[in-house]
């Protein structure tokens, strides 16, 4: 798999990694994306709210395993209850295998197989959260070490092999380009395109360095 920041710095975007865009207006966010592992006899990863689904992908392409949690969906599900928030749909799960959850707005949930551990907070973030406050720490997983090459090839493929690394972004939207056929301003927030740069900055066994991708989402 290509996490949904790989995909758009390397001109794959696609509407899974467009949506963690769409709240940016034209200026510079800072502190964005978060993302932090330590590897020692096992690799622990943390991550902000961003990365949630991205961690439940990997782990369900990775193993066979069940998940508990919340499962957030702009749609009603047919044969699902569920209770409507904030404009989504939330499913109480309990051991599941997620075929039947399939595309879901945000996945909130766990799994313990042993060699992987996943624990993801349960409640997402308020919009418009102050950079400094944003949690690195929404989502964890803890993978043996057989896993860590096809995690850092999706997460840290620009990375140099360290035992402690942290990661920020700052995004710097340039210009927005909007629709011309189309009036519906919430049609319209979606479909603009976003062109700019990310300044990834990477802190690897203390040593820092910048790398900066153009995009256009």
């Amino acid at each position: 798999m290509e996490s949904f920041l790989k995909r758009v710095v390397e001109g794959n975007s696609d509407d899974d990694s467009r949506r963690y865009f769409l709240r940016f207006g034209k200026g510079d966010y800072k502190r964005r994306f978060l993302i932090s592992f330590s590897k020692g006899s096992k690799v622990k990863i943390k991550g902000s709210f961003e990365w949630a689904n991205d961690f439940v992908k990997f782990v369900r392409e990775n193993k066979e395993v069940v998940f508990s949690g919340k499962v957030l969906s702009r749609e009603k599900l047919p044969g699902k209850v569920g209770r409507k928030k904030s404009g989504s749909f939330v499913y109480e799960i309990s051991e599941s295998s997620l075929e039947e959850f399939e595309n879901a707005y945000f996945y909130l949930l766990d799994c313990d197989s042993g060699d992987i551990v996943l624990k993801v907070k349960k409640s997402l973030p308020k919009p418009g959260q102050d950079s400094k406050k944003i949690d690195d720490k929404f989502c964890s997983l803890e993978l043996e070490l057989k896993y860590w090459d096809e995690f850092k090839k999706a997460f840290f493929w620009d990375v140099s092999e360290c035992k402690k690394c942290f990661i920020q972004h700052e995004i710097n939207i340039k210009e927005i380009v909007m629709p011309s056929d189309e009036s519906n301003p919430d049609k319209i927030r979606e479909l603009a395109v976003r062109k700019g740069n990310i300044i990834r900055k990477i802190e690897c066994d203390g040593r820092v360095e910048e790398k900066r991708y153009e995009f256009e989402v």
